[in-house]
């Protein structure tokens, strides 16, 4: 996977694959996320190991900047029938609050469409309550109601 830098005039970002020891500060991060779900630190070591490791359906990037995460996104890949291949979706994107509208979530989605093109990816997905306008501005449609159900 390329290495993707940004540079702007306060700090310089690097958007890379996740490390193993980026944990911490990834689960601090995915406190950010505001979902109905409170994270569990012991089921987040689980899967982030997973996909820490290599996950080749999963793509996990972390956005760092002096040596600290303040971003991340997480997208996994799975090959569907009517897309005649594999689409992937864009499950996690987080961006510390300190460090919003300096381009950095943009950065992050910029890199993973890179690494879906060069996966031969059919189509990249992705789900959001809030941040629609911040996809449609980066050229994503809305095509379809998202539905959940949840499971305890």
């Amino acid at each position: 996977m390329s290495i993707t830098e940004a540079t702007s005039p306060t700090n310089q970002v690097l958007i890379r694959p996740a490390r193993a020891d980026d944990a911490d500060e990834v689960f601090r991060l995915l406190a950010q996320l505001e979902e109905s779900y409170l994270p569990d630190r012991e089921a987040f070591d689980l899967t982030f190991d997973s996909f820490a490791s290599g996950d080749a359906n999963a793509l996990l990037l972390v956005a760092e900047s002096e040596g600290a995460a303040i971003g991340y996104a997480l997208t996994t890949m799975t090959r569907l029938l009517y897309t005649n291949g594999t689409s992937a979706h864009l499950q996690e994107l987080v961006v510390d609050g300190s460090h919003q509208q300096r381009g950095i979530g943009s950065l992050l989605v910029e890199t993973i469409e890179r690494e879906c093109r060069e996966r031969g990816v059919r189509q990249l997905t992705v789900a959001s309550r809030r941040a629609a306008g911040f996809y449609e501005r980066l050229g994503y449609l809305s095509t379809a109601d998202f539905l959940k159900r949840t499971f305890d």
